[in-house]
């Protein structure tokens, strides 16, 4: 259980907050690119309870044919984000600076976006560059500024840097080194504060049930998670997990954050090695059968609800993502990503698929298992109530390692996954995550020679073959 002052320190992200401060210091998914048509790529955006627009930039005519702003505009890393109207994204506070109108449904013009109420037009770096209605020599212009962050596109997602000074430079992770053919890229909304996600993610004891099939899992293979047959058992991992519920779970810190090994003895010889990861502060990876591995983030919309961003890559095949994106297009909303099943129908409960085919009676989508289990316990969990065990080892080390963060950056010292230089973000890399079986004796050393021959096969990850040796 934590103290209650603790449980508000490790959940709430609103501007000033000290949890906050740390999360704005690292780039954090705003949006699929996916989400920004051609026809209106603006898209209001609220992140850890502030609220923005988004928009990709565009060289348009200014006002009654006026020429275009000076452009290239240089982002607040001080590096111009090159020409409007080559792809580069605006990141700016959702409200006229003048009397509070809405910019999401601003026009794009010039490089930027245009107040629909009186005209004034705001660049990317969120300066005031023109006031129609005031008079033509008038300094006023150069007095206003709205907020404004970078923003940078990495496989189907933009990132933003919320933080203040410099960006830090990105971490050299399969996710963002993966050629885009090889990745996809979706989010979810769950009602629910964003840590209640991101401990769902590396609890390794929790699929032995949550993801149990008690009837024959009749889902097909691509796309769907523990559907695979592990290699080497003829076995699905949601059966092999479901058999072997009382895992032997480790955990170790990376430079990323967490390493986390739930081992699970089948036979007196061989073990079963599965291998998540905490990717600090709000991100983890996971394994996804035999070839493929995915980093999914947790991003708070507010201290109550969040969207997951995901990027799952595979190291052997090229995606299939008009196949991937009709199964997740199937299990949610637009335009917002909210799930089909949720709060509001008992996420899908039925009672004769329980007690038949799936353990939770909700389903074969296992993202609805998750986001039942984090919704249930409310918009907040009460830390202070429950009661953890050997099994949450995982869950204790990040609340831990969270909290020390937490202090570390208000003091100004280093925290984890958040490089320094461009030196220290090359060494950022994998993390390594892996589902496979091994001998009981020497597991440490087989599991990272599996990972060696899956990266020596991949057609793009060969050169991060050393990783798997770390």
């Amino acid at each position: 259980m934590l103290r209650r002052e603790d449980n508000e320190r490790v959940t709430r992200t609103g501007p000033g907050t000290p949890l906050g401060q740390l999360m704005r210091a690292y780039w954090q998914p705003v949006a699929l690119v996916s989400e920004m048509p051609d026809e209106r790529p603006v898209k209001a955006i609220r992140i850890m309870s502030e609220d923005l627009v988004l928009f990709r930039r565009d060289d348009g005519p200014g006002v009654a044919g006026e020429e275009p702003a000076d452009r290239p505009v240089a982002d607040r890393t001080g590096r111009p984000e090159g020409p409007a109207g080559t792809g580069a994204w605006g990141l700016v506070g959702r409200y006229c600076a003048h009397r509070g109108v809405d910019l999401s449904f601003g026009r794009r013009e010039s490089g930027g976006l245009r107040c629909l109420y009186h005209g004034w037009l705001y660049g990317p770096d969120g300066r005031c560059l023109e006031q129609p209605a005031e008079p033509e020599h008038s300094s006023f212009a150069a007095k206003v500024r709205i907020p404004s962050y970078p923003c940078v596109e990495r496989n189907g997602i933009v990132f933003a840097y919320l933080g203040t000074g410099d960006p830090p430079p990105f971490p050299a992770y399969d996710c963002f080194t993966a050629p885009e053919e090889y990745t996809f890229a979706f989010k979810g909304l769950w009602e629910c504060n964003w840590l209640q996600g991101v401990e769902g993610g590396i609890d390794p004891s929790h699929v032995s049930f949550l993801h149990r099939f008690v009837g024959e899992d009749p889902r097909e293979v691509y796309g769907q998670q523990f559907s695979e047959e592990v290699e080497g058992t003829g076995r699905k991992l949601s059966e092999l997990v479901g058999a072997s519920f009382r895992p032997d779970i480790e955990v170790e810190s990376a430079g990323h954050g967490l390493r986390v090994f739930a081992l699970r003895e089948l036979t007196e010889d061989v073990r079963h090695v599965r291998i998540t990861n905490l990717v600090f502060p709000n991100a983890f990876v996971v394994p996804f059968g035999n070839g493929k591995v995915f980093c999914q983030w947790h991003v708070p919309i507010d201290d109550e609800s969040h969207y997951w961003f995901m990027i799952l890559y595979d190291f052997e095949e090229v995606t299939d993502k008009e196949t991937l994106l009709a199964q997740r297009l199937a299990e949610v909303s637009l335009p917002d990503y909210r799930p089909l099943r949720n709060r509001s129908n008992n996420w899908g409960f039925d009672p004769e698929e329980q007690r038949a085919l799936t353990y939770t009676g909700m389903g074969l989508d296992i993202n609805v298992h998750d986001q039942w289990a984090v919704e249930s316990m409310g918009p907040v969990q009460d830390r202070t109530v429950e009661r953890l065990g050997i099994s949450d080892r995982a869950v204790t080390a990040n609340r831990r390692l969270l909290l020390k963060a937490i202090a570390s950056f208000e003091s100004g010292h280093p925290v984890p996954g958040l490089p320094l230089d461009a030196q220290e973000a090359e060494e950022l890399t994998g993390p390594l995550a892996i589902d496979t079986i091994t001998p009981v004796d020497g597991w440490e050393e087989a599991w990272r020679h599996r990972e060696s021959e899956r990266r020596a096969r991949s057609p793009w990850a060969r050169r991060e073959v050393r990783d798997a040796q770390r």
